[in-house]
């Protein structure tokens, strides 16, 4: 044998070899590639093959990949959460000042109307005493009203005698 051939003989020994290495300790990781190169595939070809473990890493990996992206969505919807949160609060206090504000209101006018009541009150407690005094004005009313007739007399005689 040519001295050339038999490195390139020993060189693809060694590869194979390597390459048997390489599926061997395929069985502790999880294999990218390959050792010869190729593609792994799911089926057991000799080579190319996938343990069943793998198909349930990568089973549980998409698994997970999914409920991230739940999250993710979860996490981006919790900004427009907290608006409308914010914006609830709002409408929400809102109506508590218009309530609290028409509250005030009618304690205003219930201030008033009681204000009212109050001098109404002490204008009931003057009227027996206004009614003293009307009695009072008429019966000077009356009193006069009689002077007024008894000087309508004296005047009357007066002028029969004054011009007759």
């Amino acid at each position: 044998m040519d001295p050339a051939e038999e490195r390139r003989d020993i060189k693809r020994q060694k590869d194979y070899i390597n390459m048997l290495g390489y599926v061997a300790d395929s069985e502790y990781r999880i294999p990218t590639k390959c050792p010869c190169g190729g593609r792994i595939i799911d089926e057991a070809d000799g080579f190319h093959y996938r343990q069943p473990w793998v198909i349930g890493l990568q089973e549980e990996i998409k698994r997970l990949t999914k409920r991230v992206e739940e999250a993710e969505q979860v996490i981006n919807g919790v900004p427009k959460l907290n608006n409308q949160i914010e914006t609830l609060e709002v409408k929400v206090l809102t109506v508590q000042v218009d309530n609290l504000h028409v509250q005030v209101t009618d304690m205003e006018k219930m201030e008033w109307l009681s204000k009212r009541l109050e001098e109404a009150e002490e204008v009931i407690k003057g009227v027996p005493d206004l009614n003293k005094k009307i009695e009072t004005l008429e019966a000077q009313v009356e009193f006069l009203t009689g002077q007024v007739d008894n000087l309508t007399a004296h005047v009357e005689t007066l002028e029969k005698l004054c011009f007759e």
